[in-house]
Formats: structure tokens, sequence, C-alpha cells
């Protein structure tokens, strides 16, 4: 199983619009609007390179609303507890 995140930049009105068709592409596991220069993150999980292709290439490239894409493969995955503390980091009272 791979697992991919796709930053992507969506045109200004369409954020939300783009987001949701996203949302709906087979592998796409999880979508976040996020701050910064990308304004949304799909999170894919994927059961070899050729689904990547899939989603990247043929499906999110002929999506209406985006403008450009950058796309990050993930070499090692942490347990949830570990991802749980990195994300709560200054939350501490």
């Amino acid at each position: 199983m791979l697992t991919a995140m796709v930053l992507i930049q969506a045109e200004r009105t369409q954020i939300v619009a783009t987001a949701e068709r996203i949302a709906r592409i087979r592998f796409v596991s999880e979508v976040y609007s996020v701050t910064g220069e990308w304004d949304i993150v799909a999170m894919l999980k994927l059961p070899s390179f050729e689904h990547l292709d899939e989603v990247v290439t043929l499906s999110l490239r002929s999506l209406e609303g985006i403008v450009k894409t950058q796309t990050l493969l993930a070499f090692r995955t942490y347990s949830p507890e570990q991802l749980d503390s990195g994300f709560s980091l200054g939350l501490e009272s």
C-alpha cells in the first residue's frame, strides 16, 4: 500500500467545489483545506504506482478549478499515537 499526499492550488472561487470533487475520486482517503501556498491537500491510499498515475494524471488533471499540484510519496508511516502527538505540539496547557 502506497500513501501519497497531493498539494493542490485551486482557483480562489472554486476551492470548496474542487475539494468536494476531489473527495469523490477513487483512492482519495481524505481531503483538507489548508493555509499557505497550497489550498487543498488530498491524502491517497493506493495499491500500486499505476493507481497513482490513475488518480493524479487522469483524474486530478481533468478537474476544473485545479491550477497546480505537487505530489509527495510517503517513505515511512509512523504510529497513530506518534502522529497525534506531533499534531498536538504547542497545544499543551
